[in-house]
């Protein structure tokens, strides 16, 4: 990138604010690097402005000193979570973890070392990452981008040699060495491929000619009903989802748009949340939550626009049936051609052990997979294999994306940008700007399956799977069953910009992790391909209750940042509203005031009637019942299937209100009730007992209380907390709200912006940063956002340096 001389004289101002604002201890203590007022001694170097809880603005003069930058920043806070994810993605971990140990999951679906890092080292020897990035753009990233990725590997490795290691977790560990812009890639390619390749990594690895005569005719194959429900598990992404809603001008205060975004990530390991500004003076100026190892920010705002993802429902991957030549089943046929699989032979090193060689098989529609998951297996035999197509494995374009969105000016410009980059592989997009403007749209990377060649393509296991998952399984002995391209798709084999769901400037657009099909209710999204998602299905709890308190909004108007931030933690819990009523009034019914157990033995729940009546239908902290409905809940999900449960089944003429109802009889109802009884009285837990006494994180010495509730509660803050009832309740929350912001505008030159990061900015224990934020969330309160330069530099808390290769 080229900076004009205008963008050198306000860089140069920038920076001599910045160092007349640096504090006297800072200037002569530790913290100094040089002056930063001047640059480093050659190299790379970067501003580094520190505001309250952690946060840091970083100031560049181009794309690969931002990099620097904001490596460096990360880095610091996040050593040894980048460090794991580094040692994932160059598949070593069976050398330094073991080859039995299984990964945090944060990359890949891996159940042990030893099959992530026969995929990975896979991926590095083909060069497959080498190869995206020498793609001239838009097909491959842009020089911008790979500016990025060099300068983030360069400020990563120069904070690593500048300073020690505190964090008890990677402490004096060998693991952790330095890195290369490739590895930085890697990252972004694991990222792309998590819902396609990396969902079937073990299948991948596990893949082996048959070679017995037992083996050659095995079947092994589920019914097409188990198959089918397997299917759509498989993308029922526990540890991912999300919510966000953009309001148009027609229901705010002022004319100008909203954006609330609340998505749900893993709290711990590598797909956290990292906060951060990130400045070039003149060409990009952009504040958010960037994933970790990601050189730039992926929700965010800038002074004109605010954009959230929520993780979409558009199925990534799909499956070609390959016909085998009898002869040989490593050879397939395709319009009665025989074609050889290549053979992809990797070794991994192992610790207390020899070197692992394995052999992995590949097709022209990628590679041969036995298994999507435990419940979905596909037997190699002697005349059938499955390949795995993942479009997303030629996708290293998010990068520009989202510097496509850091650079917009309102969401015109993101809708140009998706359409320009085509980058994101699993998620949606909903946004909003400060000229009243509302945008979701489901653009994202998918393989090009159209109802009509499903239709005519699909094999017997095809059609049991598509219909009721979007999981196409086509015959791959056809040519005529290729995928095709789309004018305007900036690789074969996908959908174009054109066939994306997309609906602008409507009074509200909100997404919890459902189809396109209901963005907004009065104005719902239909004609797009199975593949997308569904269209007139059951919502899930969650999404049912976001439709109904954003329609509300929607409708009382004059909405304002202070609304958002009020949604965000009214912490409704919508399966409360739809049973407790019922559920206490059918528990007083109840003779002598006892139900049976899954045990058989009688339990008096005459006091959890009073109980549940009382209750607020809430997941504060403070609220008394939560828990024990939550408890309850869980069982009763178990117990009762949903057919069973509702005595008003689901419309697709109502679906925000139906289905409802409590069926009291169904059997399960009254022995859910009484477990969950027991279950706190067994713990020690009184039935009224607080929420926020009961479900907490533990950093260091003490307990933060955690609002919100699990999925299935319906609750817009979700979070996914571990019962551990010995310790004395939810002692952890595994996934869950992480980065979230509130912006909105109100025609001055900042925006106004509340934001949180739930787990807080350091996974060190021993970092002032470690759980900050965390106890903000517990308390329901926001961090003010810095975003431009006055604000910045009137943080209490500031705290400059500049950062440079060379000290």
């Amino acid at each position: 990138m080229r900076i004009r001389p205008r963008r050198f004289a306000v860089l140069a101002v920038a920076l001599l604010t910045a160092s007349a604002a640096l504090p006297a201890a800072a200037a002569n203590g530790q913290e100094r690097q040089h002056s930063p007022s001047h640059p480093s001694a050659g190299g790379l170097s970067a501003v580094i402005r520190y505001t309250e809880y952690g946060i840091p603005h970083i100031l560049a003069k181009n794309y690969a000193d931002l990099g620097f930058g904001t490596g460096w920043a990360q880095a610091a806070d996040q050593v040894c979570t980048l460090a794991d994810g580094f040692v994932t993605v160059r598949g070593e971990r069976s050398r330094f973890f073991g080859a039995d140990a299984k990964p945090d999951g944060s990359l890949s679906s891996a159940a042990e070392n030893l099959s992530s890092d026969l995929y990975f080292r896979g991926v590095r020897a083909t060069g497959t990452v080498e190869k995206l990035l020498a793609e001239p753009a838009p097909r491959g990233p842009s020089r911008d981008s790979k500016d990025l990725m060099r300068g983030w590997a360069a400020g990563y490795n120069a904070w690593l040699a500048q300073h020690r290691i505190t964090d008890p977790a990677c402490r004096g560990a060998s693991w952790v060495r330095p890195v290369t812009s490739v590895d930085v890639a890697a990252r972004t390619f694991a990222l792309a491929v998590l819902g396609g390749q990396g969902r079937a990594v073990d299948g991948i690895t596990a893949a082996r000619p048959p070679v017995t005569p037992a083996a050659r005719t095995a079947v092994g194959m589920p019914d097409a009903q188990s198959a089918a429900r397997a299917a759509r598990e498989l993308f029922d992404n526990a540890d991912m989802g999300s919510n966000a809603v953009a309001f148009s001008g027609a229901s705010t205060a002022n004319g100008r748009g909203l954006l609330l975004g609340n998505p749900h990530y893993p709290w711990q390991g590598g797909r956290r949340f990292w906060q951060s500004q990130q400045t070039i003076p003149g060409e990009l100026n952009v504040a958010g939550g960037a994933l970790l190892g990601s050189p730039t920010v992926s929700i965010g705002h800038n002074a004109r626009v605010a954009w959230s993802h929520t993780v979409a429902t558009g199925v990534t991957l799909n499956l070609h049936q390959l016909t085998l030549d009898p002869a040989d089943p490593t050879t397939y046929l395709v319009d009665g051609q025989p074609e050889r699989m290549t053979r992809r032979t990797v070794t991994v090193e192992a610790r207390g052990g020899p070197p692992v060689t394995r052999t992995q098989w590949w097709t022209r529609y990628g590679p041969v997979v036995t298994s999507l998951g435990a419940g979905l297996p596909l037997p190699w035999t002697s005349t059938t294999a499955y390949a795995l197509n993942d479009p997303n494995a030629e996708n290293l374009r998010a990068p520009d994306t989202a510097l496509g969105f850091g650079r917009a000016r309102g969401t015109a410009d993101v809708l140009t940008t998706l359409r320009r980059t085509q980058g994101l592989p699993w998620i949606n997009t909903v946004a909003a700007d400060s000229g009243g403007h509302s945008l979701f749209t489901q653009s994202q990377v998918l393989p090009r399956i159209t109802d009509e060649l499903a239709q005519r393509c699909s094999t017997a296991l095809g059609k049991a799977l598509y219909p009721s998952s979007g999981i196409a399984v086509l015959d791959g002995s056809r040519g005529d069953c290729a995928l095709g391209s789309d004018s305007d798709a900036v690789q074969p084999g996908i959908f174009g910009p054109a066939k994306m769901p997309v609906l602008k400037d409507a009074p509200y657009a909100e997404n919890s992790n459902d189809s396109a099909w209901l963005a907004n209710t009065d104005r719902p999204l239909t004609g797009y391909e199975r593949v997308f998602g569904s269209i007139g299905s059951p919502l899930s709890t969650r999404a049912r209750g976001a439709k109904a308190d954003v329609a509300a909004m929607a409708a009382k108007g004059k909405l304002t940042v202070r609304d958002l931030q009020a949604q965000q933690f009214a912490d409704r819990a919508t399966s409360g509203d739809l049973i407790a009523d019922d559920t206490a009034r059918a528990c007083a019914a109840l003779p002598g005031g006892t139900a049976t157990g899954s045990d058989g033995k009688a339990v008096d729940v005459g006091e959890a009637c009073g109980v549940l009546k009382a209750w607020d239908h809430s997941m504060k902290t403070g609220s008394r019942g939560a828990l024990l409905f939550d408890r309850f809940w869980r069982r009763l999900m178990v117990a009762v299937a949903p057919a069973q449960l509702w005595k008003v089944p689901f419309s697709a003429a109502d679906p925000v209100h139906t289905p409802n109802t409590l069926n009291s009889e169904a059997p399960g109802v009254a022995t859910a009730l009484a477990d969950a009884v027991s279950e706190l009285r067994a713990a020690g837990i009184a039935l009224d007992a607080t929420l926020g006494a009961h479900q907490v994180v533990v950093r260091g010495d003490r307990r933060i209380p955690v609002p919100g509730g699990t999925e299935s509660l319906g609750v817009w803050n979700k979070v996914e907390p571990v019962w551990d009832a010995a310790a004395g309740g939810y002692t952890e929350v595994t996934t869950g709200s992480s980065y979230i912001q509130a912006v909105g505008w109100d025609g001055g030159r900042c925006p106004v912006a509340r934001t949180l990061l739930t787990y807080s900015q350091s996974s060190n224990p021993n970092s002032p940063h470690f759980s900050d934020q965390t106890r903000l969330f517990s308390e329901g309160k926001w961090v003010t956002s810095r975003f431009c330069e006055k604000d910045i530099l009137s943080s209490p808390g500031l705290r400059v340096i500049r950062v440079g290769e060379h000290r």
